[in-house]
């Protein structure tokens, strides 16, 4: 049961010393008991409360960390059930199934990496490839298909039932700290020795979810808490329902038997049914797949995906944006005329959208306005001509050598204000809808405006 403010207050040092931030120890107590802090941020507090403390304060689901480098990932460590109650903590990750046996195995390794873009400061790609044994090869076959798909540089997630080939497979790619997914009923003392020898994670099945949860019990009494929990492919339906019964049973009924990270594969829920695993990815990203596992993944599938759990793996309470800088598009140079507008994510990708468009060289000036669509920034003094202005001359006068600046249309009103404190610029109005960039661009490049 999680410990009250006043709980962990009695184990603090009491000195209000302020080194964790809060002005008090109570503060600082409080701030724990909400989550809001880490326990760890007191750096006086005893060994022994320390460890009272991180077990009783610690989420109810575990936090789990699998990869290395660039392709760790963490999964876990959630704390609500809804995303509006606070924030989704670690993000869904897709990953595309290959079989140790399928004849076009090369080819399926090469395409995983096709789907590989930006959106809003994210790679987009395919994060993870489950590698299935079909049981048709031996474990030396196995092992090595494992060590040709290790190459991807992605994150692996051994699909094996089979002790022997789940041997041979970590044996060739245990360094880079894949998901052994193979744990059940008949063979989880030997999985689960397997992979705390290698030091990875273990992935737990079960016929269904009693058996599931009981075989995820025993495995913790032998010591090894480093799970995810495969929530089968008996039926769309069954997946649908483990999944959130799961999750409901670690964070509303705080039982942490089921506090682990999940697996989904909606690849063996609809086999050949690329639009269906699409829809299905879709749902598991709402609810509450860590790892969902496709056949394939293509950019119809990936744009509208990764653009939705984009959305819901955002706090809600922070808008999303974009860096501050100078973005230089179609070619621009120092010569380049200036354009501005926030730091808001969506303005930010309509405007450079358009711009882009018109095919005019230009530098896409980005200062900070708390991530605030134009007119609300300048209603709350994020956007003004003295944030406008500072910007320019700390940031952009000593990169281009420019000095004609657009600003937008909807803030036309900050013009001079802006000339006044950016002596020799020139300040032009732009239209006030984005989609006339174009023509409005077009016609000053005609004119020899700009």
């Amino acid at each position: 049961m999680a410990l009250k403010g006043l709980d962990i207050f009695k184990l603090t040092p009491k000195t209000n010393c302020k080194e964790c931030g809060s002005p008090t120890c109570m503060a600082f107590a409080m701030k724990v008991a909400q989550g809001a802090v880490d326990i760890a941020k007191c750096p006086h507090m005893s060994d022994d409360a320390l460890a009272t403390l991180s077990e009783a304060t610690a989420p109810p689901m575990k936090t789990i960390k699998v990869g290395t480098g660039e392709a760790e990932y963490t999964l876990g460590g959630e704390t609500v059930l809804f995303r509006h109650e606070k924030t989704y903590v670690s993000k869904s990750r897709y990953a595309v199934s290959v079989s140790c046996c399928e004849e076009n195995m090369d080819a399926k390794l090469e395409a995983a990496k096709a789907v590989d873009y930006d959106r809003i400061g994210e790679r987009m790609h395919v994060e993870m490839l489950y590698l299935d044994y079909c049981g048709d090869c031996d474990a030396a076959g196995y092992a090595e298909f494992v060590k040709k798909a290790a190459e991807s540089g992605k994150t692996l997630v051994l699909g094996c039932t089979n002790v022997d080939a789940a041997k041979a497979a970590l044996d060739v790619c245990k360094d880079s700290k894949p998901i052994l997914d193979g744990a059940d009923a008949s063979n989880y003392e030997a999985m689960s020795k397997l992979a705390a020898e290698a030091g990875v994670v273990l992935g737990v099945r079960g016929g269904d979810i009693n058996e599931l949860y009981d075989t995820v019990a025993a495995i913790e009494k032998l010591g090894n808490k480093n799970l995810v929990l495969n929530v089968g492919t008996a039926s769309i339906k069954d997946a649908f329902a483990t999944t959130v019964q799961i999750r409901r049973a670690a964070l509303k009924n705080t039982d942490r038997t089921f506090g682990y990270p999940s697996i989904v594969n909606v690849g063996k829920l609809a086999p050949g049914d690329a639009a269906m695993q699409a829809a299905l990815a879709s749902l598991f990203t709402v609810k509450y797949g860590s790892v969902i596992v496709m056949e394939s993944m293509n950019y119809a599938q990936a744009l509208p995906l990764y653009g939705l759990r984009q959305n819901v793996f955002t706090d809600p309470q922070k808008p999303m944006k974009v860096e501050p800088g100078i973005y230089a598009l179609n070619g621009a140079d120092e010569n380049s005329v200036c354009l501005t507008t926030v730091d808001f994510a969506l303005t930010y990708f309509v405007v450079s959208g358009e711009l882009e468009r018109s095919g005019v060289p230009c530098n896409l000036v980005i200062s900070d306005a708390g991530g605030l669509s134009v007119l609300t920034a300048w209603a709350a003094g994020k956007l003004s001509s003295t944030s406008v202005s500072k910007f320019i001359i700390e940031n952009v006068e000593p990169k281009v050598k420019s000095r004609k600046l657009i600003i937008p249309g909807k803030v036309a009103v900050l013009k001079g204000d802006i000339e006044a404190k950016l002596p020799g610029w020139e300040v032009i109005v732009a239209p006030n809808e984005a989609v006339q960039l174009v023509k409005f661009l077009k016609d000053m490049q005609a004119n020899g405006e700009i």
